[in-house]
């Protein structure tokens, strides 16, 4: 019986004898008011304090701290609506707040008011991209993106879905290019094909191994091609290594160019990539989850020239456009191609005959769909195309003068030449420390203490700081003020370090 699964008579909730259940309360509807008033009090003062960078970035506690500070477990009974906002408030008290202005620890920051609130709009209709029938204007609006966005890339006739995530597109370009070549895999399996090779740089995303893993490639089939200083893919490199696996009997079929690497910020030379793959007959995508909103900028879309001859194009908006997460899609050259990557798409009991409209569920590895394309409209309606163009320009134009900054400090160290938002450098502490042991001593420092967040990663076994100018909303003043801080707690930890000696 339902009344089997209620605390006992306190609950808001009884049986209404037919298996349901009604409110036993009538001021039921008073108290989610009371709630949601509570909610969106304490989500404003979150967005205000986040915008104040006088304010932490994150107030850090271990993780044995927050589970005392915060109970964790869900009771018998229910909470009241006051109590609930009080929640709410310490949940937001303890995340990190990635949208304050020195928050470059990943490659998306900021906060955007009008995809925020697509987000919200989107959650509060809970719908499903899989069928017109279900989610009609947003089937309408995803179609208009994709239509855009193939409109800076290149791909006048092209195509393309929202998915979860940049990783995800890169398995459905790799997904896509192996039924291409070998169509047969889709009913029989693997076993019966040619040992399949896919290559990328040695700079490119861990995701791709993934792929190959999922797809029964096998990643030790998965060729990392060496990259120059700069971190892009050397064309003759690739040449070489494909030529070496059709004289084993190997089939390649894919090459995977990344436009903007997670640490370097690279861009590989898209245009002399697809000369080599098509001479293969292999399949070229673009992982542009990082780099790829450059195509908006007039002045810095060179850095993609060629993605219009690629098979597929990654775009995640959810980085350089600040869009909440998630927000990504896949770009294809030909109309039909997803769909054929599919093995049934006669479902009689999702997809229905009826409407003069397209379902997206025929198109995607995934059914049920979160709606993603919305919030993306949101904030492209709202700012505009002539907007998004400055955004993007401007911060690359932070990252050149966040890379001058360290040029200029005889204690900073550039550690790779600047390739596009992300500044890979180290600070130089004096003679005696262990370098790469002081810069992670001093990331750590500096997010514990709230005062900034950088991520960090290995150049030619050197520890780089990595900044990443990913939030339009940064002017200079913040960047200097992030390098304040930074070089402060240096000379704090440095002080510290002489004192014990």
């Amino acid at each position: 019986m339902v009344n089997d699964f209620l605390p006992d008579d306190e609950s808001r909730f009884t049986s209404d004898g037919n298996g349901g259940l009604h409110c036993a309360d009538a001021s039921f509807d008073g108290e989610q008011d009371v709630l949601l008033k509570g909610i969106f009090r304490e989500i404003e003062l979150y967005i205000r304090q986040t915008g104040d960078v006088a304010d932490p970035v994150l107030n850090y506690q271990s993780a044995e701290a927050l589970a005392r500070i915060i109970d964790l477990n869900v009771a018998d009974h229910g909470i009241a609506a006051t109590e609930f906002a009080k929640l709410v408030q310490r949940y937001l008290q303890y995340s990190v707040r990635t949208g304050h202005k020195l928050f470059n620890n990943q490659l998306f920051s900021g906060f955007n008011a009008p995809a925020f609130a697509g987000d919200i709009i989107t959650s509060l209709t809970n719908t499903s991209m899989y069928t017109f029938e279900v989610a009609p204007l947003a089937t309408l609006i995803e179609q208009e993106m994709v239509r855009l966005m193939c409109r800076y890339v290149g791909f006048s006739q092209g195509d393309g879905i929202f998915l979860s995530g940049g990783s995800n597109a890169n398995l459905v370009a790799m997904f896509t290019g192996r039924n291409r070549i070998a169509p047969a895999v889709k009913s029989k399996g693997v076993g019966g094909a040619p040992v399949l090779k896919a290559f990328v740089s040695e700079a490119a995303h861990y995701s791709f191994d993934t792929a190959a893993n999922l797809l029964g490639i096998g990643s030790d089939n998965l060729v990392r091609v060496p990259s120059d200083a700069c971190g892009r893919m050397i064309p003759g490199a690739l040449e070489v290594a494909m030529t070496l696996a059709l004289d084993r009997g190997e089939q390649p079929f894919f090459v995977g160019a990344t436009g903007g690497t997670t640490l370097h910020g690279a861009f590989d030379p898209i245009d002399e990539l697809a000369d080599i793959a098509h001479r293969q007959g292999a399949w070229l995508h673009v992982d542009g989850s990082f780099g790829g909103s450059v195509v908006l900028s007039r002045h810095y879309r060179h850095f993609v020239q060629g993605s219009d001859r690629a098979d597929s194009f990654g775009w995640t908006p959810h980085k350089l456009m600040n869009i909440p997460l998630i927000c990504s899609a896949l770009l294809v050259k030909e109309k039909g191609v997803l769909q054929r990557n599919l093995t049934d798409l006669d479902t009689d009991y999702l997809f229905h005959q009826g409407e003069q409209a397209e379902d997206l569920g025929k198109k995607s590895i995934q059914c049920g769909r979160h709606v993603d394309a919305v919030k993306l409209w949101f904030a492209w309606k709202y700012y505009g195309l002539d907007a998004y163009s400055r955004r993007i320009d401007h911060m690359m134009e932070l990252a050149e003068y966040a890379a001058m900054l360290v040029a200029t400090n005889p204690r900073l160290e550039i550690l790779v030449p600047r390739q596009s938002f992300t500044v890979c450098f180290r600070y130089l502490p004096e003679a005696g420390a262990d370098v790469n042991a002081f810069n992670l001593q001093l990331r750590d420092h500096l997010r514990k203490s709230g005062a900034l967040m950088m991520n960090y990663g290995f150049i030619h076994e050197k520890l780089s700081l990595r900044i990443a100018i990913t939030n339009a909303e940064m002017t200079r003043r913040d960047v200097d003020l992030l390098f304040d801080k930074l070089l402060t707690a240096a000379a704090e930890l440095e002080d510290r370090r002489m004192q014990s000696c």
